[in-house]
């Protein structure tokens, strides 16, 4: 048995560049769409789609998005990070031997993060991936990143990994405090719940099909509920992310909805679009409108850029009065609590010798 004192927790979330540089977003963007979870095509495919379309033009435009939200201590999502790593360890002071936040890309690496981890003592880790839904290309991707880390600098180590907490308690009631306040000084027509988007060949591989006949996707309803086909799929547990956020705030069903954003290229994204939908509701008589984008746990290029300014700007010029952004949970006080209360039980099943394996899919590289 380790003790709870020979801890590391890592945080792990998906990282950022450096600056707003041309340069380093380009060195960002080739290091994220390099893996192979992320665009989930043939390695030459992939390479020939992201020297020869993406990395010529994107960066630029992704540049000049972050410098709109670059503040003067970094980028928001770094410095939100940090913040909640801190209160964090603040928190577990000498539970555990360190807190640390690693980006599953750019810096500070999920490496770095690890070797901290390691100087200080751990013998174990209680990893989180801060991402609350399961997707191959963001939760399962930084929980391989931290195993071939670990393999790599031959630290065969105990790794607990708490799983995605899309309609955990805590995440829920943090997420619906922050809101709170603000759609009550608002005062919205609706709520829309964004979520990032994922394309659909996505979700459809990580259904578990058990009639031999798939269903993901196959029915407007097929997201209304979570059931064992659909347990693992991003957009199924979107909607039941949703769903308790919306009850948590005493929202009736006439009174949010739910969008997808970020969606890039020709192919198939899951639905509905929530630009397309923003852009609808002021001639739906929707004039005024709170987003909350409870996939993400801090506030980053897509909620601040993307929704805050970009949409804002689109809704006002369909007829809209306003549109306010809502914050994420970042490092408010209940969602720090929240993360310091899972890494307690992660350490008391520990202590009760007791290892309980996520229920997650299998995922592969290619």
């Amino acid at each position: 048995m380790i003790p709870a004192a020979k801890t590391g927790v890592l945080l792990v979330n998906l990282g950022t560049p450096d600056s707003p540089e041309v340069s380093d977003v380009r060195r960002y963007l080739r290091e994220f769409l390099s893996d192979p979870l992320v665009i989930d095509i043939p390695a030459l495919a992939r390479k020939a789609l992201l020297e020869l379309v993406i990395l010529p033009t994107r960066p630029r435009k992704s540049a000049a998005a972050y410098r709109e939200v670059w503040t003067e201590e970094g980028s928001p999502l770094f410095v939100h990070g940090l913040a909640l790593t801190d209160g964090v360890r603040e928190q577990l002071g000498d539970e555990v031997a360190g807190v640390e936040l690693g980006m599953r890309y750019g810096n500070p690496s999920v490496a770095h993060a690890c070797q901290r981890l390691l100087d200080a003592g751990a013998e174990q880790l209680v990893v989180l991936p801060l991402f609350p839904q399961y997707s191959k290309s963001a939760w399962a991707s930084a929980a391989k990143k931290v195993s071939d880390v670990l393999a790599s600098e031959r630290a065969f180590v105990p790794v607990r990994m708490i799983p995605p907490f899309y309609d955990a308690p805590g995440f829920v009631q943090a997420s619906a405090a922050v809101a709170r306040t603000v759609l009550d000084e608002f005062r919205p027509d609706r709520v829309m719940m964004s979520f990032h988007g994922l394309p659909e060949r996505h979700v459809k591989q990580s259904e578990v099909v058990t009639n031999g006949t798939p269903t993901c996707l196959a029915s407007a309803d097929c997201c209304a509920t979570i059931r064992p086909e659909n347990r693992f799929c991003y957009r199924a547990q979107s909607y039941a992310t949703a769903r308790a956020i919306a009850a948590e705030l005493d929202l009736g069903p006439e009174d949010y909805e739910v969008g997808f954003q970020s969606r890039l290229g020709r192919t198939p994204w899951i639905q509905p679009y929530s630009d397309e939908r923003i852009d609808a509701m002021p001639r739906e008589g929707v004039k005024r409108v709170a987003v909350l984008c409870p996939s993400f746990v801090a506030d980053c290029l897509e909620t601040l850029e993307e929704i805050g300014m970009r949409a804002k700007e689109s809704f006002i010029e369909a007829g809209g009065e306003d549109l306010i952004l809502v914050p994420c949970v970042n490092s408010s006080a209940p969602w720090v609590e929240t993360v310091a209360d899972w890494v307690r039980e992660e350490l008391a099943q520990t202590a009760s010798s007791a290892s309980v394996e996520p229920d997650l899919p299998a995922f592969s590289a290619e």
